[in-house]
């Protein structure tokens, strides 16, 4: 009696492990897909920073003048545009992203970029700036305090500067003024579209909504689509409903692939590569020059002269090469373990996949950056 219930006990925790290890391999599908039509939006406008330190944009920017002469005008006041100066001004682009469901009033972050030649933005305050969107109507407006984090101190001869001063932040500096018309609640059907297409994930999606709803509410459009029916009982409760269905697990498939930065010497190679039986040499030639100068010079008070021999030293060393045979189906652990035996650096593993590519024996995408 005693050893089955140790046999129960075992098979049990084999089976919590297989389900701790599925579990951990999957992702959500709000991590997967993105609904359709739940987007964000950019926003962008030009505007003025006033307040600097005489570190705004010189008299030589046309543009940081006429828009300063305008804005004066439009506020009553008439001048010169020939002796306006602009030390304590400068033009720069607001940008902002208008998030899903943003309403009237609420608040965003938005960044600030100087176009013209100022220096520093630091201490400067933006003055009200529409934000448009690429239908050429206004959304936000963008006004307040900018902060730059960043310094920038010197003179003639020497100059100190940390980070970026001629960018900054405003957060919570853009005020909504209008609305992206979007009903959700009135939708009988939802698109998901998946972030990398692939048949087998949103076919593995698809039939979990269906399991989990119990029904067949969901179809697949093709290899990043999915359209899911709402289910009678959410009818009026389609929150609810995306909410359940984004936090169902998913295993997304991968495509086998290697990633390689010949710039950085950085390699990523997902767990699907294979390679067919191959054999790998791998030597390296090192040639070694150097240049010395034997000088010779005469006794004191002699009227001999200094005598300069160069002498040229080469040395050639080639090491030994190393042959490796990879087996057939071997796993990317196998295929790491004998490419670092054989003394590989990252640099002569790239040339090594590439290689192994050419001659047809690798199973996998070889992806150069």
């Amino acid at each position: 009696m005693k050893i089955e219930t140790n046999k129960i006990i075992i098979a049990l925790l084999i089976l919590w492990g297989v389900v701790l290890l599925s579990t951990a391999e999957a992702s959500r599908i709000k991590e997967l897909a993105q609904l359709e039509g739940v987007r964000s939006n950019q926003l962008i406008g030009y505007g003025l920073v006033v307040g600097l330190n005489g570190t705004g944009d010189s008299d030589s920017t046309q543009f940081t003048v006429q828009s300063l002469v305008s804005m004066m005008e439009r506020l009553g006041v008439t001048v010169n545009p020939d002796l306006v100066e602009v030390d304590n001004v400068a033009a720069v682009v607001v940008t902002a992203e208008l998030p899903p469901f943003a309403r009237a009033g609420s608040t965003i972050d938005v960044a600030v970029s100087s176009i013209g030649d100022a220096d520093n933005l630091a201490g400067g305050t933006l003055l009200m700036t529409p934000l448009k969107a690429a239908d050429g109507k206004n959304y936000a407006v963008a006004q307040g305090a900018l902060v730059v984090g960043s310094l920038a101190f010197g003179g003639k001869a020497a100059k100190v500067q940390k980070n970026h001063p001629t960018a900054g932040r405003i957060p919570d500096g853009a005020l909504i003024e209008r609305e992206v018309p979007f009903v959700f609640s009135d939708l009988s059907e939802l698109n998901y579209r998946l972030k990398n297409s692939d048949f087998t994930t949103v076919s593995r999606m698809s039939e979990a909504v269906n399991q989990h709803f119990g029904g067949t509410f969901s179809r697949c459009l093709d290899g990043g689509q999915m359209q899911v029916q709402i289910p009678p009982a959410y009818q009026n409760r389609v929150v609810d409903f995306v909410a359940e269905l984004e936090r169902l697990d998913v295993i997304p498939d991968t495509l086998a692939r290697i990633v390689v930065n010949e710039k950085t010497g950085t390699i990523v190679m997902g767990e699907g590569v294979r390679i067919s039986t191959v054999a790998v040499s791998h030597g390296n030639l090192s040639l070694v020059i150097s240049e010395q100068s034997n000088v010779s010079q005469p006794n004191p008070l002699s009227e001999g002269q200094t005598v300069v021999t160069p002498e040229t030293q080469v040395d050639v060393a080639e090491d030994e090469g190393n042959l490796i045979v990879l087996q057939q189906g071997v796993s990317i652990g196998d295929v790491a373990s004998a490419l670092n035996a054989i003394g590989a650096t990252p640099r002569d593993l790239i040339a090594i996949f590439q290689a192994i590519k050419a001659s047809g024996a690798l199973y996998a995408d070889l992806v150069v950056l």
